[in-house]
């Protein structure tokens, strides 16, 4: 097929969070304004200066039957229940090529994560230390590999389009959905399943994040240690799961009679250039990717009513984000209802991207911006209408909303979507 510059439509959605086992109960959860986030209770938590983190609400033992489970990483297994939430919310009822209404050869899968097996290679490094050669499992390799959950999704899901899984860090489950717009609209595909996943909850990275002084500590309270713009924010808090959307072009969406969510208008994306872990102080990059958005779209400022920030909780980051936001759109973030659920998901690291753009779109879908929690003082360089407290409504008409994504080495992708 010749390149198109075709629309690009959301017809599915699935998410797997320490929210809720998928999207409906994850945004319940949002909009009431509930924390995910409690102390580890396993006994290696109790070595570390952080023992909090947001951990998956249902495990997929509970979903994914067990000799499939064995085979896969934690991290594939999200992206796997995400997935095929997301497809039969699609209105498909088998896999591509089984299910008459699309072709295996238009299908594609695009699934991030950041850091990909990191609990499989861990585990079975010690199993070699502590029990032998001959005890590591043979699925060590494809459970391990970072394109495990894309590959695993794309079995299950039939797509022959191309299977691709973007590693930038905690930008990469945005990414994965840039990437997919751009294969369908180019004309790559009619269908991409797309979204981002992690499974990090180790002691490893835990003890990595807290010496780097990135994790917040406060142990005593887990419920309000996520607290993006507050003053006394302390770090992040690191969570788990998968967030999963399939994407479609317009005109094959209306071809089968699929419901649309909303308009996948399109991305923006930069490099910092400054530093492996810091963000450009100044929101410079983040303001070239949104700057990039809307110089590729037909997307107004006026247009855009919501904002599920990146906003992790670290001092310097929170703050780069609404700089950058104001830099490109000057008074008119003052009519955009900023959220940052990662106040209560804690931050899912590749899966941030995937959660958020389900949420991003709900919020479109349901014109409600969920509220940021455990917001106490409000940072007074966040010069930006943070929504607090409670859930707010969004108003009625053509509107759009950004989902903003940013990860260690500087990159930064920005996503926007729009009613229909």
């Amino acid at each position: 097929m010749s390149p198109t510059n075709r629309t690009v439509v959301v017809t599915g959605i699935g998410a797997t969070t320490p929210l809720g086992g998928d999207a409906a109960s994850t945004w319940e959860a949002l909009v009431a304004g509930t924390s995910g986030v409690s102390r580890l209770e396993q006994d290696w938590a109790e070595e570390l200066p952080v023992k909090i983190a947001a951990q998956i609400a249902v495990e997929p033992g509970e979903i994914i039957p067990r000799p499939q489970a064995r085979k896969l990483d934690r991290s594939a297994q999200f992206a796997l229940i995400a997935a095929q939430e997301a497809w039969k919310d699609a209105g498909f009822t088998a896999k591509a090529g089984e299910d008459a209404s699309v072709n295996p050869d238009r299908v594609g899968a695009v699934i991030a994560s950041g850091i990909g097996g990191v609990t499989t290679l861990l585990d079975q490094y010690d199993v070699l230390k502590e029990k032998g050669v001959r005890r590591v499992s043979p699925h060590t390799v494809p459970m391990l590999m970072p394109n495990s959950p894309a590959a695993n999704v794309g079995i299950e899901l039939g797509a022959r389009a191309g299977v691709h899984t973007p590693v930038s860090a905690c930008a990469s489950g945005a990414e994965a959905i840039g990437y997919a717009i751009e294969m369908i609209r180019t004309g790559r595909a009619d269908v991409v399943v797309a979204g981002g996943t992690e499974a990090a909850i180790h002691p490893l990275p835990i003890a990595a994040f807290g010496n780097m002084m990135a994790m917040s500590k406060n142990n005593d309270d887990p419920q309000g240690a996520s607290r993006p713009y507050d003053s006394g924010r302390d770090g992040f808090v690191l969570g788990e799961g998968a967030g999963v959307i399939v994407l479609e072009s317009e005109e094959h969406a209306k071809a089968r009679g699929a419901r649309i969510y909303a308009e996948a208008v399109g991305q923006g994306i930069s490099a910092d250039g400054h530093h492996i872990t810091q963000p450009e102080p100044s929101g410079n990059g983040i303001a070239h990717a949104l700057q990039n958005l809307l110089d590729s779209t037909d997307l107004k400022p006026a247009e855009i009513v919501h904002v599920n920030a990146h906003a992790t909780s670290t001092p310097q980051g929170d703050v780069a984000e609404i700089k950058a936001l104001r830099k490109v759109f000057g008074d008119d973030v003052d009519h955009m209802a900023i959220s940052a659920t990662k106040s209560m998901t804690g931050h899912l690291l590749g899966g941030a991207g995937g959660v958020e753009t389900v949420a991003s779109i709900l919020a479109l879908v349901n014109r409600t911006a969920p509220p940021t929690i455990n917001v106490r003082e409000l940072d007074p360089e966040v010069n930006a209408d943070v929504v607090r407290g409670e859930a707010r409504a969004l108003p009625e008409g053509r509107i759009a909303a950004l989902n903003d994504s940013f990860g260690f080495g500087g990159h930064n992708v920005v996503l926007a979507f729009r009613t229909v």
